[in-house]
């Protein structure tokens, strides 16, 4: 468990004001000393994060934040990263030891978020916590004596998301058990070294679950693999990367499509990514293309987002683009200035905070995609790409230009 990614975590946030107790109640939940706890205002700076277990869940990972009321302008900086971490909690717990507008302003912002929020009144032991009439799930604890922490954890238990408690699958409704999928996995400077990169185990390990087996090869060995096979695969899922050769190597009736695209679902709103992809027709040399990761991986020459997708998409449109990149949990504000977001696949963050991106992006009318999908069109290949997923695959048939 303690393996398990962060992405695949329910995220659980702690927020309320300086010396409200949200560190000591991170820590009195996890049994361990994580975050630092002091009577001094603004002891917590950046968001801390501590993966747990939490049964019958399973993994969670808490985050603890900078006091929501904090001041001056470092405090103002660490109420900025305090409100990005909302893009990225499954469920907010409200920690509180007496009732202002600062929770006010939160409740506000949970709801606006549609993010399900747990009340903590904290300092429970030193007497009733003054709050207003009206408040739905509101438990009094005490981070001291860990009085209803018990009851905390049951209503963390009865708040997450469903997704959580039976989690979907990543490709294992695309493949009947018994059937067979082949992944073309290149090996190239960004996989680590002994190992293979996230999205790929994930699909592998999902594969498994569901009763369905797989081939791995890299992308020179596809077509001489499937000229072996008695029977072809139930589908074919590759790098983004290598889409122009796999979907040569592939037979027109075998389903192809890429882990990138899978996790345009898994991660994401895949009808929406769809719908983004096709602005890219729209896209004219000299405007302006946000580039997303997830993660903060050190570039490489001929690196995937800032290298290959910036030319594929500048020779799709005959001329220069401007490209602005933003890693791990930074993300822009200002959407508006910004004709396309081009996101990888999520594979390091969660659901919420894809959703969450996805959501900004919409609000500001800007079309947002994905690497995998971005990569198809750009190339020729968005419609066989999409063939797995009739749902959006249609979609794109009806959009398509005559």
């Amino acid at each position: 468990m303690r393996a398990t990614p962060k992405g695949l975590r329910l995220h659980i946030g702690l927020f309320g004001r300086r010396n409200v107790g949200k560190s000591s109640l991170l820590n009195a939940l996890a049994h361990q000393q994580v975050a630092i706890v002091s009577a001094t205002p603004g002891t917590t700076t950046d968001p801390v994060e501590k993966a747990f277990e939490l049964q019958p869940i399973g993994p969670v990972l808490f985050v603890d934040t900078a006091g929501i009321d904090d001041v001056g302008t470092l405090g103002e900086l660490r109420v900025a990263k305090t409100r990005t971490v909302i893009d990225r909690t499954d469920v907010a717990i409200l920690v509180t030891d007496g009732w202002q507008q600062y929770e006010n302003e939160l409740l506000a912002l949970f709801a606006e978020r549609k993010v399900p929020v747990l009340i903590a009144a904290n300092k429970s032991d030193l007497g009733a916590v003054a709050l207003p009439a009206g408040l739905r799930e509101v438990h009094p604890v005490s981070a001291t004596t860990g009085a209803g922490l018990s009851a905390l954890r049951q209503a963390l238990i009865r708040t997450a998301p469903d997704e959580f408690v039976n989690p979907p699958a990543i490709v294992g409704d695309l493949v009947p058990p018994g059937q067979l999928a082949v992944l073309v996995v290149p090996i190239d400077k960004e996989a680590p070294k002994g190992r293979l990169i996230l999205p790929q185990v994930q699909t592998i390990r999902d594969l498994l679950d569901n009763d369905a087996a797989c081939l791995v090869v890299k992308e020179r060995e596809l077509a001489p693999l499937l000229a072996r096979l008695k029977e072809p695969p139930a589908l074919v899922v590759t790098d983004s990367q290598a889409f122009l050769k796999v979907a040569a190597d592939t037979p027109p009736s075998v389903p192809m499509t890429s882990f990138s695209i899978l996790f345009a679902r898994y991660k994401g709103d895949l009808a929406a990514l769809v719908r983004g992809a096709l602005a890219i027709e729209e896209l004219r040399p000299g405007q302006r293309v946000l580039i997303g990761e997830a993660c903060a991986h050190h570039p490489i020459a001929d690196d995937i987002g800032r290298v290959k997708i910036p030319r594929w998409l500048e020779q799709y449109v005959g001329g220069k683009l401007q490209f602005d990149t933003f890693a791990g949990h930074d993300f822009p504000t200002e959407l508006g200035q910004y004709q396309l977001i081009v996101h990888c696949g999520a594979c390091v963050a969660n659901r919420r905070e894809m959703l969450s991106r996805i959501e900004k992006a919409q609000a500001c009318r800007v079309p947002i995609t994905n690497y995998g999908l971005c990569i198809a069109y750009s190339l020729g290949i968005f419609e066989r790409a999409l063939a797995p997923f009739p749902y959006v695959h249609d979609l794109f048939r009806s959009s398509a230009k005559p």
